[in-house]
């Protein structure tokens, strides 16, 4: 199983970014593929999952109406469409893979990781 994450970077304050994450190795339609970020000194946190089954979309509060998760079920692909972004966005992000009856919002459950993708919010 490799869960591949791409698209961070460095954005000014007020920014957009994408991030995508290629899923391999998975019955896609069994798992939730979700989002965590981790930034220095904190625990790591979920930011957002999608049922990649039905496409049932799944937010934390921190991303409501800023952050968008998508799929592409054909690419194997998630996306995370983040807007508006702020310093308290920058962070490592973190594609993650659970069995679509698990807690899809706990660190702890998660069933696979990909490797992390820095995002930068700075001026």
């Amino acid at each position: 199983v490799q869960l591949q994450a791409s698209g961070g970077g460095l954005v000014r304050p007020g920014g957009s970014l994408r991030l995508s994450c290629v899923v391999s190795g998975l019955t896609l339609e069994d798992n939730i593929i979700g989002w965590f970020r981790q930034s220095p000194g904190h625990e790591r946190e979920w930011v957002s999952g999608i049922d990649m089954a039905d496409g049932t979309k799944y937010y934390a509060d921190s991303a409501k109406g800023r952050f968008t998760i998508s799929r592409d079920n054909a690419k194997s692909t998630v996306y995370l469409q983040m807007n508006r972004l702020s310093s308290e966005d920058t962070a490592t992000y973190y594609c993650t893979a659970i069995e679509n009856d698990g807690d899809y919002d706990r660190t702890d459950e998660q069933d696979y990781w990909g490797q992390g993708t820095q995002v930068t919010v700075s001026s």
